[in-house]
């Protein structure tokens, strides 16, 4: 992997999306584990014709897709479920990812990975960027967002690292508390000077390849 990997990750509605478009504006590629997931078990696919044999039919939406929500909501609440699609889906999602990673020509690429921490991948970045958010806003904003109960979105977030743990895997920390509405130019200026950082240890990065 020739770029330099910079991972970005942060707790339910913490607003990764928000920050990884930021960055996106700025031409930095962008691989996205959200992105990826979604497209493993694409309408049709090997691997959600196994979810469903596992979990029923009630799975599909009336288009034949994956019902996210629907499928969230039954393996949050459920430890074994949970461990049983982690086990189908993640190590081709690895493997896509890592694949993706692999193909990237920049100076640096972002990679969005929600459990970053928790499947112990930071071993992989050269950075790790963490999205930073009280826990009482993550779970307004998730809930808003989200087609869920308010108790999938706690059972999800109690199955994440607390801010605590992921602050000390952190390089760099964007906090991102406040509306966006009133936080979108401060939030794009620690981007933009994130990104020129970025691409200063990533000329460090790519000469110690080459040795």
């Amino acid at each position: 992997m020739t770029a330099m990997i910079v991972g970005l990750t942060g707790g339910i509605g913490s607003g990764k999306s928000t920050i990884a478009n930021l960055f996106g504006n700025l031409s930095v590629p962008i691989i996205d584990a959200d992105i990826v997931a979604r497209e493993v078990v694409a309408k049709g696919s090997p691997l959600l014709t196994k979810i469903v044999a596992h979990f029923g039919k009630a799975m599909l939406t009336p288009e034949g897709e994956l019902n996210r929500p629907a499928l969230r909501q039954r393996v949050f609440q459920s430890e074994e479920e949970k461990t049983w699609l982690n086990a189908l889906l993640h190590p081709t999602i690895r493997e896509a990812m890592f694949h993706q990673l692999r193909a990237i020509q920049a100076p640096y690429v972002l990679w969005v990975v929600p459990l970053l921490i928790e499947n112990q991948l930071t071993p992989f970045c050269q950075r790790v960027l963490v999205v930073d958010v009280e826990p009482e806003i993550q779970f307004t904003r998730a809930l808003a967002r989200d087609n869920s109960q308010s108790e999938t979105i706690k059972n999800i977030m109690n199955s994440q690292v607390d801010s605590d743990t992921r602050l000390r895997y952190a390089d760099d920390v964007i906090e991102n508390n406040k509306p966006l509405n009133e936080n979108l130019d401060a939030l794009t200026q620690q981007v933009t000077a994130l990104h020129q950082q970025y691409l200063t240890l990533s000329q460090y990065y790519s000469k110690k390849e080459e040795k």
